[in-house]
């Protein structure tokens, strides 16, 4: 496999413990875009957001973006809610939208044992009105996005995994 799978889709949807279980069943390395600006800026995307505000964020994204295109093959990477409006996506990688409706992902976030924190985690996610909007506005724009389409409610990671392998790898 020359190309990269990029996991795409909105916060809370388990790209982080999806990307997670394909790297336990196909071995690939792995990276999450928000790490890697974690670490460019030395400091948390929540920081980020409040210090610098979303469109220098947005920036950061996309200087991740001509990297990844650039410099990284043969690795699974794990994006940002937001990271599918950068303007090479396509380029990166096969891109796999990681979708669930909007209620599935609120209670999944808010019933977690950890649920302050992953709320604290997502700057955007704060209040539940303005997260619907977000997500009724990026819905059909991440499917626009997408090579390949993952249903993820009601499944687990496990499952979920087997499935982008199958469908990107062709095993």
């Amino acid at each position: 496999m020359a190309k990269n799978i990029i996991l795409i889709g909105f916060m809370g949807v388990g790209k982080g413990s999806i990307a997670r279980e394909i790297v336990r069943q196909s071995g690939m390395v792995a990276l999450d875009t928000d790490d890697v600006i974690e670490s460019m800026e030395n400091r948390k995307v929540k920081t980020i957001f409040e210090e610098e505000g979303e469109a220098y964020f947005r920036g950061l994204e996309q200087t991740v973006a001509h990297w990844l295109e650039k410099d990284v093959k043969h690795t699974l990477i794990s994006t940002g809610g937001g990271f599918f409006k950068v303007g090479n996506l396509g380029k990166i990688g096969t891109v796999v939208l990681l979708h669930a409706d909007f209620d599935t992902i609120y209670r999944r976030i808010t019933t977690h044992p950890n649920a302050e924190k992953k709320l604290k985690k997502r700057p955007l996610f704060r209040d539940e009105s303005s997260a619907r909007k977000l997500y009724d506005e990026r819905e059909p724009t991440y499917a626009k996005a997408a090579d390949v389409v993952i249903d993820v409610a009601g499944k687990t990671p496990e499952k979920v995994a087997k499935e982008i392998l199958k469908k990107v790898i062709k095993k």
